[in-house]
């Protein structure tokens, strides 16, 4: 790939083309994680809508970047204030930490630089909104994934939390890394 990649902050117009990363990043990354119907039944359409919900509501709590290449949506990520709870999915909590929330490329995309500019943006932009951490998700079986973010400086940090979806229950670990390292 020769065009550059160029990350910036999301709109709302933006809502139908991330919905369209997700779901292709989902079907991509969760390929023999979840079951194939499920990842089959995913719509961009109810995504979008998802995702426009999402955005008006959370758009002062939470970062929501896109990476383009030449002019066209190839990647995002989003970012905001640590989850408390089982699989931090609980609420919003007060431990002024950062989570990175999502981030994913077109399968296209993947190892062209799209996630690396991403995680790069994401990185600098919480050490500056005052994250003394910044911590993640991943499943543990997702290798692909765990790779890209320990290149990234995430480290598991040991706790580990049952996933349930579309019946079945998978294995999430926490990673951390520090913002500024």
């Amino acid at each position: 790939m020769t065009d550059a990649v160029r990350v910036r902050e999301m709109t709302e117009a933006d809502c139908e083309a991330v919905a369209e990363v997700r779901v292709r990043g989902w079907r991509f990354a969760y390929d023999g994680l979840l079951p194939a119907w499920y990842l089959k039944a995913m719509s961009v359409e109810a995504d979008a809508e998802t995702r426009r919900r999402h955005f008006a509501r959370d758009a002062a709590r939470h970062v929501n970047l896109v990476a383009e290449r030449a002019g066209e949506v190839v990647g995002w990520a989003c970012y905001g204030p640590y989850r408390t709870g089982q699989g931090g999915t609980g609420g919003q909590g007060t431990t002024g930490e950062g989570e990175l929330y999502a981030l994913y490329a077109r399968p296209d995309q993947v190892a062209t630089g799209v996630g690396r500019a991403l995680m790069t943006e994401v990185v600098a932009r919480a050490a500056a909104d005052g994250y003394p951490v910044l911590r993640l998700w991943v499943l543990r079986d997702n290798t692909r994934a765990r790779r890209f973010y320990e290149r990234a400086g995430f480290v598991p940090d040991g706790l580990e939390e049952p996933w349930h979806v579309a019946g079945v229950t998978l294995s999430e670990v926490r990673c951390t890394r520090r913002p500024a390292a």
